[in-house]
């Protein structure tokens, strides 16, 4: 019997928790003027939707005068996966600057990754960004100009959000790259580097010439060049690379013309000894010859010996006058 006076107990006091609970926010949102049933809190609460949240979206609403949203929106914005208190402080600044901004269009933005609070504010207040980044590392945009002269360049662009093109619009990383592409090619069409030193808002002006923020989230207000100076000599390196690569491809060339050379000089001196092998077996026929000849009669004792003394002849004088060993010498006149 106690048991059952507990359970009869506990099912009446919940009804009077859940009573007082959404009577506390009931009697919130009456006293803002921003009027919510009871059973929509109770019907918020059983598809899982924070009561407290709308309605404090449904006051911050009411106050500024934008009572024109109902709750289902809200609901459904959650539901989505949104931040509905983002989107209605979005609604609310846009509203007191000025600017047009829906709420199906701050909710898309929203529901899009984008901080919709963050791009009203940006659309008031605009927004510096430094060209390069100095967050990834690099401080200036390096160009080269006609005479080859490197220059280095820093930049400052003001962009203004566009709440139109938000949606499906490229991010700051888009502008920072087109702004970098923009001073390249201006100082690379710069016929010298003195140019762009005497003139280094030309630079800002061609680039904002060239439309750089079409298909962006932003609005370009300005590009002010921060900072130009002169780098390195690249045309003069680039010149002397190339002279250092020509001489290595001459020596290259050079290298195999010496060689062919010395192949050359080494096949001449293998003929060389080839002939010097062919004369002296030639001259190791001779006195086989010789012998030949006289064994059959054709040379005499006597031509022998005459053919013995004018060889020992020709030797004499040779050695005489210094004529080298196989070479007659000259005749007197």
């Amino acid at each position: 019997m106690p048991i059952l006076i507990l359970i009869v107990i506990a099912l009446l006091l919940i009804p009077v928790f859940f009573f007082f609970y959404f009577l506390n926010i009931w009697v919130r949102a009456l006293a803002s003027k921003a009027h919510v049933s009871i059973w929509t809190l109770v019907g918020m609460k059983l598809r899982k939707v924070p009561p407290n949240l709308i309605v404090e979206a449904l006051i911050r609403l009411k106050k500024a005068g934008l009572m024109e949203i109902d709750t289902d929106a809200l609901e459904a914005h959650f539901l989505a996966g949104g931040d509905v208190l983002n989107v209605v402080n979005a609604l609310i600044a846009a509203d007191k600057a000025g600017i047009k901004l829906t709420f199906q269009r701050a909710a898309a933005i929203d529901l899009a990754g984008r901080n919709v609070f963050d791009a009203v504010r940006i659309s008031v207040n605009p927004r510096v960004i430094d060209c390069p980044d100095p967050a990834k590392g690099r401080l200036t945009i390096d160009a080269v100009a006609k005479d080859g002269i490197q220059v280095k360049a820093k930049a400052r662009v003001t962009v203004r959000a566009n709440l139109e093109r938000l949606v499906g619009g490229a991010t700051e990383e888009t502008i920072i790259a087109r702004v970098g592409e923009g001073i390249v090619t201006t100082i690379g069409s710069s016929d010298s580097y003195k140019v762009v030193l005497e003139n280094p808002d030309s630079i800002s002006k061609r680039v904002l010439e060239k439309g750089l923020d079409s298909g962006t989230a932003f609005e370009i207000l300005s590009i002010d060049i921060a900072d130009v100076d002169v780098g390195d000599n690249i045309g003069a390196r680039l010149q002397a690379d190339q002279a250092e690569a020509d001489k290595r491809v001459a020596q290259a060339r050079a290298e195999v013309r010496r060689a062919a050379a010395v192949a050359a000089e080494q096949e001449m001196r293998a003929r060389v000894q080839e002939m010097q092998s062919k004369l002296v077996a030639a001259q190791a026929e001779v006195p086989q010859a010789i012998s030949a000849a006289l064994r059959e009669g054709n040379l005499g004792v006597l031509d022998y010996y005459r053919m013995e003394n004018i060889k020992a002849d020709t030797e004499m004088r040779a050695g005489l006058v210094g004529a080298p060993e196989g070479q007659e010498p000259e005749k007197a006149p």
